[in-house]
């Protein structure tokens, strides 16, 4: 039981570190160089459809598979989880929601300007400072499964 769950946890936070790894090196950086109307409408979609079934686990659940895989695990891999799951949890899911939430639902509410310029300065205002956190959140959700990793290794091994 341990094993499995460890795996999950480890699972659950390869996937959240992967979907922020790819804001920061490809989505972002593709919306910067699109036209900021087209930016700004393809943010409000992006954020509009992550609210789904198959986000919710990855983004809500791998602090408790960290946690759950720390509290079956003890000792020394029992420490690796927890502290990935403290990591992720202050740096990753609780970052995400009281800074770069709020930002996607001002962007959310913002009618998309017919003024390149206009439009040019909302997102100005929005993808430098969005991205800044986005990259605390990624580098704590890599630390979260370099940690994942450790704590499966330090697993007991069957004979």
């Amino acid at each position: 039981m341990t094993r499995a769950v460890a795996l999950v946890a480890l699972l659950l936070t390869a996937a959240i570190f992967g979907f922020f790894y790819a804001w920061a090196c490809s989505a972002m950086w593709g919306l910067d160089a699109a036209d900021p109307r087209v930016a700004i409408a393809a943010m409000q979609a992006m954020n509009g459809a992550v609210r789904n079934a198959v986000f919710f686990p990855a983004f809500f659940l791998t602090p408790v598979a960290l946690f759950a895989a720390a509290a079956l695990a003890r000792g020394s891999a029992g420490v690796a989880f927890g502290i990935g799951g403290a990591v992720y949890l202050g740096l990753g899911l609780v970052l995400t929601m009281a800074v770069n939430v709020p930002m996607n639902e001002a962007l959310a509410a913002v009618a998309v300007p017919e003024d390149a310029g206009a439009a040019a300065e909302a997102w100005a205002a929005f993808s430098p400072r969005w991205q800044v956190f986005n990259w605390i959140r990624t580098g704590a959700s890599g630390i979260a499964v370099l940690a994942a990793g450790i704590g499966l290794t330090l697993l007991p091994r069957r004979v």
